[in-house]
């Protein structure tokens, strides 16, 4: 559909729908111009695309452009993009201009720029027309209403101006009114005199003040030039001690690691240590039990002869002498690791 609109518009490209299965920029923002020069021929919009920041702006002043002349919101990502999903967004301008031919029944599809020169719509007058036509209505509100309430008092203001109609004039008020009515004039013309003469002289106090101004502004940035070329005198000790800092804090650096990685071997060594520890412990616990089943085994054969007794006494002593010596042989290293 997107390709034989722009083909029935005039587009003077052939355009096929494999063009945008890669992302094409450079044909979209093409496009776009076209379309936007097709919809308005006037339109300010820039053409350059070469950078990145160009392109978003480009992107931005169509977008911009297309909602506030047609109402038309576009989705800058997707044209952005410059894909598929950009065609759909450049279809929703392409289906405007499209039924706009139709409708007014333009048959030849390639027209040249003079002819759609005809076409020209101006939104931003219509625009300037509504804003007033709004106003008007607003005033005319408004004026409507306090006629109405006019009209409303009407009964007792016909009777009161029939009355001053019908009542006879005075030549003496007449001009003890218009007396008053001079003497106010010429107090407003004696005040607006007044007036004009004190903005002289404000104008005067003015332009003395400005003066005023610029000589200190001078003096400041005198000043301000005599203050950056001159050099601090405590710079070059801020300088030393910026350097002996840097040092201390490179030794600090040096000495936290060494830290860390000594804390690191503790924590190793006391690791293995527990490990030795519970291992010498485990060993411990199996020999206490061996030496259980063996006196158990004993008591159940205490029933042999003195022979055999004396025989198992004698190799229960030289048992008892084989794991008191594996004894101390373990509990030494016990020793070790408690102190």
């Amino acid at each position: 559909d997107f390709t034989e609109m722009m083909r029935a518009l005039g587009y003077p490209r052939l355009i096929s729908m494999e063009n945008f299965h890669t992302p094409n920029f450079m044909l979209v923002s093409e496009v776009l111009l076209w379309l936007v020069k097709r919809y308005e021929p006037q339109a300010d919009i820039p053409p350059d695309v070469e950078t990145e920041q160009d392109r978003v702006f480009f992107i931005k002043a169509v977008a911009q452009f297309m909602a506030t002349k047609a109402h038309i919101k576009l989705n800058t990502k997707k044209l952005y993009q410059a894909d598929g999903y950009a065609v759909k967004e450049l279809l929703k301008i392409t289906s405007v201009l499209y039924g706009a031919m139709n409708t007014k029944g333009v048959e030849h599809a390639d027209l040249s720029e003079e002819d759609s020169s005809k076409f020209k719509f101006d939104l931003g007058s219509k625009i300037a027309d509504l804003k007033a036509a709004r106003q008007l209505a607003s005033e005319i509100t408004s004026k409507g209403a306090t006629l109405y309430d006019l009209l409303g008092k009407e009964v007792e203001l016909r009777e009161a101006r029939t009355e001053s109609i019908a009542r006879p004039l005075e030549i003496n008020e007449a001009e003890k009114m218009m007396k008053v009515a001079i003497d106010c004039v010429l107090e407003e013309v004696q005040k607006t005199k007044d007036m004009l003469n004190n903005v002289a002289l404000d104008e005067a106090n003015l332009e003395a003040k400005i003066e005023k101004r610029k000589l200190e502004l001078e003096r400041s940035q005198k000043r301000l030039q005599t203050l950056q070329s001159v050099r601090p005198a405590f710079m070059d000790e801020y300088e030393k001690i910026e350097e002996q800092l840097q040092k201390q804090y490179s030794i600090y650096l040096e000495k936290f690691r060494n830290l860390t990685y000594m804390e690191q071997l503790l924590d190793d060594h006391r690791r293995t240590e527990q490990e030795m520890f519970e291992e010498t412990a485990n060993m411990l616990r199996l020999m206490q039990s061996r030496l259980k089943e063996e006196e158990q085994h004993l008591l159940k054969s205490g029933n042999n002869d003195d022979s055999d007794v004396e025989i198992q006494e004698d190799e229960r002593s030289d048992s008892e002498v084989e794991d008191r010596q594996i004894m101390k042989q373990r509990t030494a290293p016990e020793t070790l690791l408690q102190g």
